[in-house]
């Protein structure tokens, strides 16, 4: 006899119910969100917790922000939805909008539901665009989990998907704390991973290789921003040998790194760019692919041979256009910088005076991440890679008892919180961050 579901908690049923993504189901214990305000997510006993992890990495303007809030509202009391061959007035403005806060030479918008299918089109238009079908990818980096894209994931979570036939190839990008080229500065760490990066084309064959797709500041994979002149040196690499340069700035674009998208900050223009996430803080699914004149041009007289049934939805678009134009009038992306530069990074690092297991202390806007290791001397993680363990289990556990809502990923912590927070609340959270690291404390064993 089936179960009422009526008789069973809200937890129950929502396990019951719903497969979750990245879980082992049997384990999840989900936390069950009534709702939410500015940088504050209520659950349904009523406790409030301050959001330090924006979801994931994505609610940038904060929640419920209600400019963006109505305009889901008004474009649902007016076209809920429509198909993509026709147009309609929130849809191009969401392009202008971006186009505007892009490089020099952006010509056109591609929409998507989310992050991964614009990487999956971003791949697509570079091996159409060039006839050729190798794309780089860098370990230590994430672009979605569909086909693809999950094959050009440089973490664990390729591993079980990985069907070894999708032609990418990896690389490693500079990372000094954990450098595979055992430098001992910025500068040779820069110089060591390019030509790394140069003999790899070489050695695969320039002419097969369609594109190279780096995240800017790679996110989910630690935060680790590359050091003055490693993108301007990857951009003259794909120039000399005719490569796409993709840039993905799903998860650091639009304010999350303290600029409008990261490779701004970074001198570097690329041919094509995928976005999602802060473009409307994920308030309805949208990503999408901005693309260069010559890209765009390739395809003029030439049928694009993809597309989706919800590309440019006018209730996404909708709330991108409010997205955009409240970040703009309330100074939030300037608000992220500043807050970075004077409560986050001093912030960050007081900490880690405080505590020996934050070996490393990295990133910049609203985007840092804290590398937790056992020993500082040997850099030994406090969790391996691609794994837990239960020191990150009891410093995960201690900030929710501090009602903190973290992101964390083997052996670090990111402080990524939405792009509106003051420095008071900033602060807050960091009070309640160094409470929670106590709980670390224990299982550092070096000096």
């Amino acid at each position: 006899m089936a179960t009422d579901p009526t008789t069973l908690t809200s937890l129950e049923r929502e396990k019951s119910s719903v497969f979750h993504s990245w879980s082992a189901q049997a384990t999840i214990n989900p936390m069950m969100v009534a709702s939410a305000s500015g940088v504050y997510v209520t659950d349904e006993d009523d406790v409030t917790y301050l959001d330090f992890s924006s979801q994931l990495v994505n609610t940038n303007i904060g929640h419920q922000h209600p400019s963006v809030v109505r305009a889901i509202q008004d474009q649902a009391a007016t076209l809920t939805t429509v198909a993509p061959q026709h147009g309609y007035v929130s849809r191009y403005r969401a392009a202008e909008m971006i186009l505007e806060r892009s490089f020099a030479g952006a010509a056109k918008v591609f929409f998507t539901n989310g992050g991964t299918e614009a990487v999956e089109h971003a791949v697509r238009m570079a091996r159409l665009a060039t006839g050729r079908p190798k794309i780089l990818a860098a370990y230590r980096s994430y672009h979605g989990a569909t086909a693809t894209s999950i094959n050009l994931t440089g973490d664990p979570r390729r591993w079980p998907n990985d069907t070894a036939s999708a032609g990418v190839v990896h690389f490693f990008g500079p990372f000094l704390y954990r450098s595979a080229f055992n430098a001992t500065t910025e500068g040779e760490e820069c110089e060591r991973a390019l030509e790394s990066l140069a003999r790899t084309i070489e050695f695969e064959g320039p002419s097969t290789i369609a594109a190279l797709i780096l995240e800017t500041i790679p996110g989910t994979a630690g935060i680790m921003e590359p050091p003055p002149g490693y993108l301007r040196a990857v951009r003259e690499l794909c120039n000399r040998y005719g490569i796409v340069y993709i840039a993905d700035e799903v998860m650091c674009g639009f304010g999350r790194a303290g600029s409008w998208f990261a490779y701004l900050d970074h001198d570097v223009v690329p041919d094509l760019v995928t976005f999602a996430k802060g473009v409307n803080s994920g308030y309805v699914p949208l990503g999408g692919v901005v693309l260069n004149e010559a890209i765009s041009a390739a395809f003029n007289d030439r049928v694009y041979p993809g597309g989706l049934t919800y590309s440019g939805h006018p209730l996404a678009c909708a709330a991108a256009v409010a997205t955009m134009e409240a970040m703009t009038d309330e100074g939030v992306v300037d608000n992220a910088r500043r807050v970075g530069d004077e409560v986050l990074r001093p912030g960050l690092a007081a900490l880690a005076e405080r505590h020996r297991v934050i070996g490393d202390v990295r990133g910049r806007g609203v985007f840092f991440a804290l590398d937790l290791v056992s020993d500082r001397d040997t850099r030994e993680p406090l969790a391996p890679y691609g794994a837990s363990s239960p020191a990150m289990n009891d410093v995960v556990a201690a900030c929710r008892r501090e009602r903190l809502l973290i992101f964390s990923n083997f052996n670090r912590l990111h402080v990524v919180p939405p792009c509106t927070i003051t420095g008071d609340q900033a602060r807050d959270g960091l009070e309640r961050l160094d409470r929670a690291l106590a709980a670390a404390d224990p299982y550092y064993v070096g000096s």
